[in-house]
């Protein structure tokens, strides 16, 4: 395992190491309360499901997706930053009163974490959520469960504003 490793955003063209990343995820043994997505169903998807998520996530999208790429290039980790904007409707059905980043998809591979890969991707993911105009507050969700999220969430200056059924929503409030 390399312990040299540097955060960036995606490339268009890395969406096969996208895909790659992402079904390791789904494998993970806290998958069922971490993602929204299952492992099949993300098996299946076609390529051009993969490239429009690549390019979605990088320079020319809207949404930011930070990888951790290792010195021999490994995807070490990830996170996803969306943007998202008043009067629509998240993820669960609520609807969103102000402009706010929203942190998703975090994953560390296994042989990467409880080193500094996850508080640099989630420094980079923070910087880019709080330095996108007119952003009033950066949020994320974590299963009432997943303990081990939790506590890095909190380590990274991320404090519980509610709970929605087994969901806990924090918000970004200190500098990890």
């Amino acid at each position: 395992m390399s312990t040299d490793f540097r955060v960036r955003q995606i490339r268009v063209d890395e969406w096969p190491a996208l895909r790659a990343l992402r079904l390791d995820m789904l494998r993970d043994p806290a998958a069922d309360i971490a993602y929204l997505d299952t492992y099949e169903l993300a098996a299946a998807r076609p390529d051009d499901f993969w490239r429009d998520r690549a390019r979605s996530s990088s320079e020319g999208g809207p949404n930011r997706q930070f990888v951790a790429e290792t010195s021999e290039g490994e995807l070490a980790g990830t996170v996803t930053v969306l943007v998202e904007e008043p009067g629509t409707r998240d993820f669960a059905g609520a609807e969103v009163a102000c402009r706010q980043a929203h942190v998703v998809g975090v994953y560390v591979r296994p042989s990467h974490r409880g080193g500094a890969v996850t508080r640099e991707l989630f420094r980079a993911a923070v910087a880019w959520g709080r330095a996108v105009s007119g952003v009033e507050r950066v949020r994320l969700f974590v299963h009432k469960d997943n303990a081990r999220a939790a506590g890095f969430y909190r380590k990274a200056g991320f404090v519980e504003v509610r709970a929605t059924g087994d969901e806990r929503e924090m918000e970004y409030r200190a500098a990890p």
